[in-house]
């Protein structure tokens, strides 16, 4: 398939980027990674008249660590992610979540600003994101905007990014005390995007018992979701067997499940609850 015809421009700097979109407000759009854009252009369901590639704004591709706060800059390759001592120490979530992203060469290429503000409803990204909390720094021409996850996902395919903004860095607060994470997720066998994925995030108070639970699915819905259902029924309660299953069947209370040619409603739903099961226990085993 070959692409409707377009211009292209790659900027060096966030300023100028901004300025592009600011021009062309109808028909520009970012390149990131291109891993969703392009095919969608190839096969004409995206047809804008400007591809800005960020991917020359060398600013936007970093992680370092701030106080109690990790900062990843969004151009950030899912393999730089993967394969980040500092993060296996900090915030282990966020490079087993990369590892199941794709293939070797998507996780090269691809980028974690660029899978959060696509905002598929089978990314991987969403669920770790909600699950820890972060907060996306979107900038604009009127300067920078702080939006948490729980707000940034709005529907399919759709952000709360403004027209003319860009994502320019995810935040994420460290753990402390006693915290577990751990990330399950059932692949589409040919696209490898997530049928049901789970991100759980726990902290144990000193009699071992859930102090906080912070929990995001992808695959079920339109869009990613926090389950707090399962929150609610976890936190306060001894993480035994009974108690994790019986919070895992809220998996998808509240949320209309998908069904396509692959899995059905009902099985996602299933899905959707023995993953999430198997992630609590996961997270549970490694809080320390």
């Amino acid at each position: 398939m070959i692409p409707a015809q377009f211009d292209y421009q790659a900027p060096t700097t966030i300023d100028e980027a901004l300025s592009l979109l600011a021009a062309h407000p109808d028909e520009a759009k970012i390149l990131a990674g291109g891993h969703s854009l392009i095919p969608a252009m190839k096969l004409r369901l995206a047809q804008p008249g400007l591809l800005v590639d960020i991917g020359r704004i060398k600013d936007l591709a970093y992680i370092r660590e701030q106080g109690d706060q990790i900062l990843i800059g969004a151009m950030t390759t899912h393999y730089q992610i993967e394969s980040s001592s500092a993060l296996k120490q900090s915030c282990p979530l966020l490079p087993e979540c990369a590892a199941h992203i794709g293939d070797v060469q998507v996780r090269n290429k691809g980028t974690i600003g660029g899978s959060l503000a696509h905002s598929d409803p089978a990314g991987d990204w969403p669920a770790a994101a909600i699950a820890l909390g972060a907060v996306m720094v979107a900038v604009g021409q009127a300067g920078e905007r702080l939006i948490k996850a729980d707000d940034f996902f709005v529907d399919l395919l759709t952000t709360a990014l403004q027209p003319g903004e860009i994502l320019r860095e995810i935040r994420i607060k460290k753990g402390n005390g006693r915290s577990g994470h751990a990330y399950q997720k059932v692949p589409h066998p040919a696209s490898g995007f997530a049928v049901v994925g789970v991100a759980v995030n726990l902290s144990l108070a000193d009699d071992g018992s859930c102090a906080s639970s912070s929990i995001g699915v992808t695959g079920v819905a339109s869009k990613a979701y926090r389950a707090s259902s399962v929150e609610s029924a976890l936190n306060g309660k001894q993480l035994d067997e009974q108690t994790i299953a019986t919070a895992a069947g809220h998996a998808s209370d509240g949320v209309d499940a998908n069904s396509d040619l692959y899995a059905s409603e009902v099985y996602r739903r299933h899905l959707a609850q023995v993953h999430t099961r198997r992630a609590i226990q996961a997270a549970a085993s490694r809080a320390h």
